[in-house]
Parts: structure tokens; C-alpha cells; sequence
């Protein structure tokens, strides 16, 4: 269930009892990166009426510079208070929305696109979509002047209970800070490789998991700071060690509010809405990899030995696959992509792997390539036998599934399309004509 939006007279009474200075505008360029302004309290009416313009053209895969003028339109559904900043009043923040001139929604707005993919959604009889987040991040120690090392801050492992330091108050206090903010958490822990951790937080719809996945990155990277560490969301920041994922968790529900997921007569427990959504999610995987990991690093996590998934095939009883079920059933019957970084854009992100479900469910698609066993541990043959492939192993071909999937490009929209592949394109280019440290290494003497 969506939040409630704020009427204009609840946020002004709220801005008058807690105290509140300042607020932060926030939304989301093409790329995923957090953009905001801060407003003084005096500009709250003017806000509420849509009237605060920025300059699109500054803003990267939005607009041409004689088409700059844009507006925000501000979500008071999101509207929450940050919790520090009271010795000179409070700071409060919102998500808005991208408008042109005319008051209409820019396609080219990643929210407002999502919202797009939603209502298709919503006319093939489904109220929601839900998604359970779990981001990934290293923290890092920071030099006398605040820069990142690259030493980890611990050399802790998977749910190891660490010595008082840094790392684990700073956790906590990333934790405490997401409660008073108004997120449930439901667990945090250090994760496998040294130095990286998790912070689970329970699952909202679609728009508000992507909103919340992008403050929980901003409170993050904030706390960190306070400690002296440096957060990332950088998907493999160190070789030889575990990357960094973002699981998304899915599950559609009907309009009478029931999980379309589950079947209890299945001798899974899944229901044929469940099997077709797979088999969109398998059909379009190779397609929507550029989407759920957007930049030239994700491809260095997506590789074998390290926990990240690398083949196209699902499961009910192993974590190898690309797609896990989790065992839980009923009204938590959900879907498990594995694949997805943090460095994506979520609003993205979930567009694509939603519409990829709905293409599945409008023709019908099976659910090929069940796997119950270690898919690690296959041979070449057993691959070709099966025929499982990979994802791709490179941003560049990446794209080039991309460009060959009309619908997951329809899920991004023409404008958001074509503004990413030329985006990606550059950064993948740039990527490809540096000479590493490591070629340096293996190849100056011996040629």
C-alpha cells in the first residue's frame, strides 16, 4: 500500500512543531545519482505549488539547453525529516518528480517512467508490485583529508561479530538513523568480504523502494562520513574478494490484495502468474543486465567463485542461479533476482525487470532451466546440454542485448533509451581505450 500524501496544511503543521529550517528537493538523474536542492522554509508554499525551476540542461540524459527550463513537482508522500541538523533547526526532505513547461511529466524522468511501467501494471489487473531491497556497501578508511583508501575498515566475514570499531558503530548508527527516518529494518550484519556490509529494510511498493533505496544510499555515504570512513556502492571495489549486490525481492498482488505469486494447490506453491513472470525474467535476463548493473565495474562482480550469479536459470532450493524462490510461501511468495547492483538505478532497474514479468505474463512465457544443483560445479557440456548461457560478461555486450530487446527498451522509454545507450556507450569507450595498472604489469617486459 502506498503512502498517503501530505495535504499542504499537514505539511505546513509539521514544519511548525518540528522545528523545521530547511528542505531538502531531491530526485534522480538517468545515471541513478541523487540530485537536490535545499530550500529555506520561507520557499515551502512555493514549492507545494510546483513552481521551484532548475535548469534540465545541467542534468545528465535530461534535455538540450534551448529546452532547459524544468520544474519540480515535489511527492508529499515522501516527506520526511532527516535526523540531525537540530542546533539550527531540523532539515526536511522530498522526492519530486521532473515536469516540463507545461506541467506535463518528462519521460525522461527515471520516477516518472516507473510510474509509466506501473500503470501498465495496474490495466492487466495487478494493485501492486513490491520490492524488498538488499543493498551491499564497503566502508572504506579516508586519509587526512577525507579521501578514500583502499583499506577495508575491518577484515571481518560473513555475519562475524566484530570488535567495537568504526565499522560496526557506524552500522548501528546507519540503523538508528533509518528508524527515525521511518524505515522498518529487519536486519544488519557484516556480509562476506572484509570490510562490506548489509542493511536489510522491509519491502514497500515499487515507487517508494526505489525512493528508499535511494535515501538509504544518501544515509549511508552521510554516517560514514561522520566516522571518518568512506561508503561505497561501487559494485567490486577490490579483487580477489565478494562484490557488492542488490537482491531485489518481487512479488505482484491483485486487486483484492492477495499475493498473485502463490498457488497453494502447486506442488511448489506457485501460481501460473508466478511461472510466467519467471519466464519473462528468464526470456529478457541477457537484455536487462545493463539496466541492473549499469557501469563498466558490475562486470568484474559478475563473474564465477565469487557468489554472484552468472547464468540464466532459476531455483526453489539453491542460491547458484540468476533467480532464486525463497522457501517462504503465502503471502511472502516472492522472486529473488540475484544479479542486480547497487550502482543501479532503481527506478530503472525495477521498470525493466517488471516489464519484463508483465511480457512473460502477457504471451504466456514457461519458466525454462529449473537448476537444483551447485550450477558451478557443471562442465562446459553439461551448459551446451542444458542449454544454460551466461549474462553478459562486459558492459559493452551488455548493450548490445540491450539494443536488441524492444521490450525492455520499451520499458525504458524512448527518450530514457536512447540517452543511456549514448551514455553507457561513452563510458564503456573511455573504459576500453585506458591502459590499466595491470597491463602494465604483465605486459612491459615481457613484450
Amino acid at each position: 500500500m502506498a503512502k498517503r500524501e501530505l495535504t499542504k496544511d499537514e505539511v505546513r503543521k509539521l514544519v511548525k512543531d518540528e522545528n523545521i529550517r530547511f528542505i531538502r528537493v531531491m530526485f534522480t538523474d538517468m545515471l541513478g545519482v541523487t540530485k537536490s536542492v535545499d530550500l529555506p522554509v520561507s520557499q515551502l508554499d512555493k514549492l507545494m505549488d510546483n513552481a521551484i525551476m532548475f535548469d534540465g540542461s545541467s542534468i545528465d540524459g535530461f534535455v538540450r539547453i534551448e529546452e532547459s527550463d524544468m520544474y519540480l513537482y515535489p511527492d508529499m508522500s515522501t516527506w520526511l525529516v532527516f535526523p540531525w541538523g537540530a542546533e539550527h533547526g531540523k532539515v526536511a526532505r522530498v522526492i519530486c518528480s521532473v515536469h516540463m513547461v507545461d506541467g506535463t511529466p518528462f519521460d525522461g524522468d527515471p520516477r516518472n517512467n516507473l510510474k509509466r511501467v506501473l500503470k501498465d501494471m495496474e490495466e492487466m489487473g495487478f494493485s501492486s508490485f513490491n520490492i524488498g531491497p538488499e543493498p551491499e556497501f564497503f566502508l572504506f578508511k579516508t586519509d587526512e583529508d577525507g579521501k578514500p583508501t583502499m583499506t577495508v575498515n575491518d577484515q571481518e566475514n560473513y555475519f562475524d561479530m566484530e570488535p567495537a570499531d568504526l565499522g560496526e558503530d557506524c552500522r548501528r548508527e546507519i540503523v538508528l538513523a533509518l528508524e527515525k527516518m521511518g524505515f522498518d529494518v529487519e536486519a544488519a550484519h557484516h556480509e562476506v568480504a572484509p570490510g562490506q556490509h548489509e542493511v536489510d529494510f522491509k519491502y514497500a511498493d515499487a515507487l517508494e523502494a526505489a525512493d528508499n533505496i535511494q535515501t538509504f544510499k544518501f544515509i549511508v555515504k552521510t554516517i560514514a562520513k561522520k566516522f571518518g570512513l568512506h561508503a561505497t556502492f561501487m559494485p567490486k571495489p577490490l579483487s580477489g574478494i565478494n562484490g557488492s549486490g542488490m537482491h531485489l525481492n518481487m512479488s505482484l498482488f491483485d486487486k483484492d490484495g492477495n499475493n498473485a505469486f502463490y498457488d497453494e494447490k502447486d506442488d511448489k506453491k506457485l501460481s501460473p502468474v508466478a511461472y510466467h513472470f519467471l519466464g519473462g525474467m528468464m526470456k529478457h535476463a541477457r537484455n536487462f543486465t545493463a539496466v541492473t548493473n549499469p557501469i563498466v565495474n558490475s562486470y568484474k562482480r559478475l563473474v564465477p567463485g565469487f557468489e554472484a550469479p552468472v547464468y540464466v536459470a532459476w531455483s526453489t532450493s539453491n542460491r547458484s542461479p540468476l533467480i532464486r524462490i525463497p522457501s517462504d510461501r503465502g503471502m511472502s511468495t516472492r522472486v529473488e533476482l540475484r544479479a542486480a547492483d547497487p550502482s543501479a538505478n532503481p527506478y530503472l532497474a525495477i521498470a525493466a525487470v517488471l516489464e519484463a514479468g508483465l511480457d512473460g505474463l502477457r504471451n504466456e512465457l514457461p519458466p525454462l532451466h529449473e537448476v537444483n544443483e551447485n550450477i558451478y560445479k557443471w562442465s562446459d557440456e553439461e551448459f551446451v546440454e542444458k542449454d544454460i548461457h551466461s549474462l553478459p560478461d562486459t558492459l559493452h555486450n551488455a548493450l548490445k542485448y540491450l539494443a536488441e530487446d524492444d521490450v525492455i527498451k520499451g520499458a525504458l522509454g524512448d527518450h530514457i533509451y536512447h540517452s543511456f545507450m549514448e551514455a553507457k556507450t561513452r563510458e564503456y569507450d573511455s573504459y576500453r581505450q585506458h591502459v590499466s595498472d595491470w597491463e602494465t604489469k604483465r605486459y612491459m617486459e615481457e613484450y
